[in-house]
């Protein structure tokens, strides 16, 4: 499965657009993390288990988009977006979407 934020895939042609798929996880923080980013505030850095959440977020709804795509018999999504929202005080969604479609090498004339 190809997966890109552009429009278009080099070397290859769309043939196909199979329709918008999408992916998300809702996760809520952990007061371990919280005590920890309290302390890095004070002292300034990187929130390492904020970074380590939103990247396992950001996998899983990448992996539900990908499943999505191909029950559609896609073998791309392009034009991936992400986006966050907060669902309640403690909590936020990652949001994945973009455009499933069948590819095919391009045709060198």
């Amino acid at each position: 499965m190809i997966v890109t934020n552009t429009e278009t895939i080099v070397g290859h042609e769309i043939t196909e657009i199979r329709g918008l798929v999408q992916g998300n996880t809702v996760r809520a923080k952990n007061i371990g993390r919280d005590i920890m980013a309290g302390l890095k505030n004070v002292v300034g850095g990187e929130l390492k288990g904020y970074t380590e959440l939103l990247t396992e977020s950001r996998r899983q709804a990448v992996e539900r988009m990908m499943a999505q795509a191909e029950e559609l018999g896609a073998n791309a999504v392009v034009n991936v977006r992400f986006t966050t929202s907060a669902v309640t005080q403690g909590a936020a969604e990652l949001y994945s979407y973009g455009t499933a479609v069948v590819v095919e090498p391009s045709r060198v004339g």
